[in-house]
């Protein structure tokens, strides 16, 4: 069974709840395993939240304020995919995008908390227009009485 879906949200903090209940909402009526859909809901959230606050265009202007949510589930992997239109990530060389916030900051600790909670994550700039991607994905575990189990 393979399932997937995309949405198109303005860069909005009501955005991030959406997102999350959208995905929720399609992995519980697949039969996921609740652990496994918390785990990916509060990735997929930081990763929303990380487009929201950093994914505005690169000229500043409002006309580039979305991004886009892409879930993938095949047979026993989901994988999530949040980009944005923004500047990208300021440098994937030489610095960690994953190291811990200092203990004093109201924020920064998103990407490390997606870095814990899936399997595989991936941190890359879009080439040419900018913008960037994170996408990350994670084994699934099925209910016992999981209706769209991958046979």
């Amino acid at each position: 069974m393979s399932i997937w879906w995309s949405l198109h949200l303005r860069r909005d903090a009501a955005s991030v709840p959406l997102a999350r209940r959208l995905f929720l909402g399609t992995m519980e009526t697949a039969g996921v395993d609740p652990d496994v859909c918390y785990d990916l809901s509060v990735a997929l959230s930081e990763a929303c939240a990380n487009a929201v606050e950093h994914g505005g265009s690169l000229a500043g202007s409002e006309a580039s304020g979305a991004y886009r949510v892409t879930a993938y589930l095949d047979g026993e992997k989901c994988r999530i995919e949040v980009a944005d239109s923004g500047p990208g990530f300021p440098s994937l060389k030489g610095r960690s995008l994953t190291r811990p916030a200092p203990d004093h900051a109201e924020n920064g600790r998103g990407l490390c908390l997606i870095r814990e909670l899936a399997d595989h994550v991936h941190f890359v700039n879009k080439p040419g227009r900018g913008g960037a991607v994170v996408s990350f994905d994670k084994i699934l575990k099925w209910k016992k009485d999981a209706p769209l189990v991958a046979v």
